[in-house]
């Protein structure tokens, strides 16, 4: 059966089909690392299932700023402050939260260093740790340069970074977004964000052009963003693929340039997505491979590098499962349920997951794409004909639902993931 959009919006809480039935008497000690959409889910769900488990969830930050949604921040249309979740639901919910880094894992041990010194036992440990910028991945990008042409692709400072740059440009100013290779989080992110500021350009300054320089020929939903961008934006948005010489080479933040095979683009504002690769606290726990990601089990989550420890969310290899915040909350359902089952002496049960990634063209204009996912041997693949994505002859009314469907995903993913 064909499953749409809308049956997708209807609960975050649905996004893992056919969710096995739980272990009873399972319990323990489970520390989960990384308080976002997986991290945060994840603790939620534990103490759910299981109400006798210990369930910790270490976190650097007092308060979660959301990537999804934060485009619309960069152009004015929501506010930073909208994006912005404490974990006083979670404390409610009975998981103890600890404000601390992590900074080590012992795995023989099975404890977790934090940084004030506090050492955590576990008799299971979550990882859902995120993504880290490459910082060797684009010659001339540095933390440094990211004050100058921002990534903002972990949302805060540097989403509101991005915003005064626009904000100060004057028209007839140029914007360079330089997008990358895969895999990096959020595939649609960048052509969602290359829209939004077109809308941006169009409306508040329309003698201002965009230009997208890619690493790809190919990218998530593309004819749905490119009829809606000769539709829409044809005077002011401009994409440069791999075979035009799309991939970035280099950089220059100090010239405000960017250097390709075939030329060299100068720009007012430039926004840099750069490489990236799991969080770091995964590469001190040893489950990253030479990729920079962590390889798992799709059933368990568990990694193939350290027995105990399960991986969620931008940082895992999940296959044909992308790096959006709706799969880390479908994968974090599965692993919690699947812990439990293994804290029993069970064994998991196969996963069957959903995912579905909005992008808002314009204020008033959205499209989706839609997957259902299975276990196959060490990924995650597509189940064909479960999934789709928005119609490319969809009557405007349909667009505007479907922006108006992203909004309310987002509130209810939210809702559910920090209380």
């Amino acid at each position: 059966m064909r499953i749409t959009r809308r049956d997708l919006l209807t609960s975050a809480a649905a996004s893992t089909l056919a969710a096995p039935a739980l272990a009873q008497g399972a319990a323990g000690r489970v520390v989960v690392i990384g308080g976002g959409f997986g991290g945060a889910t994840a603790a939620r769900f534990l103490k759910s299932m299981e109400p006798k488990l210990s369930v910790t969830l270490v976190e650097a930050n007092p308060t979660f700023t959301s990537c999804p949604f934060s485009n619309e921040v960069i152009v004015g249309l929501r506010e930073l402050k909208e994006q912005e979740f404490t974990y006083d639901g979670l404390k409610k919910a009975g998981v103890s939260v600890v404000i601390q880094s992590a900074t080590g894992i012992d795995a023989g041990a099975k404890v977790v260093s934090l940084a004030d010194g506090t050492k955590l036992p576990y008799d299971r440990l979550v990882l859902s740790p995120g993504i880290d910028i490459n910082w060797t991945g684009l010659p001339g990008y540095t933390e440094a340069s990211a004050e100058r042409m921002p990534h903002a692709w972990k949302a805060g400072a540097q989403t509101t970074l991005l915003r005064r740059q626009l904000e100060a440009m004057p028209d007839g100013g140029t914007v360079v977004i330089s997008a990358p290779a895969n895999p990096f989080r959020c595939p649609p992110g960048p052509y969602e964000r290359a829209s939004l500021i077109a809308w941006y350009l169009k409306t508040k300054k329309p003698k201002s052009k965009l230009i997208v320089l890619d690493a790809k020929d190919a990218f998530s939903k593309q004819k749905l963003f490119q009829n809606a961008w000769k539709e829409l934006y044809p005077a002011h948005l401009k994409w440069i693929g791999l075979s035009d010489g799309g991939k970035v080479n280099s950089v220059d933040p100090a010239a405000m340039t960017l250097t390709t095979d075939f030329d060299t683009y100068k720009a007012d504002v430039v926004n840099v997505i750069p490489p990236q690769k799991a969080g770091a606290i995964a590469a001190l726990a040893g489950v990253t491979d030479r990729s920079g990601w962590c390889p798992i089990d799709p059933v368990s989550f568990e990694s193939k590098l350290q027995p105990g420890m399960h991986v969620i969310g931008d940082a895992a290899i999940m296959g044909a499962m992308p790096k959006s915040a709706f799969a880390a909350n479908a994968q974090a359902k599965a692993c919690a349920a699947a812990v439990v089952r293994l804290l029993a002496g069970e064994k998991p049960s196969e996963p069957r997951l959903l995912n579905t990634c909005y992008s808002i063209v314009q204020p008033d204009y959205g499209i989706s794409v839609a997957g259902v996912y299975r276990p196959d041997k060490d990924l995650f693949v597509d189940i064909e004909g479960a999934g789709g994505t928005s119609p490319v002859d969809a009557p405007a009314a349909t667009r505007v639902a479907e922006a108006n469907y992203a909004h309310g995903w987002f509130k209810t993913i939210t809702r559910e993931t920090f209380g």
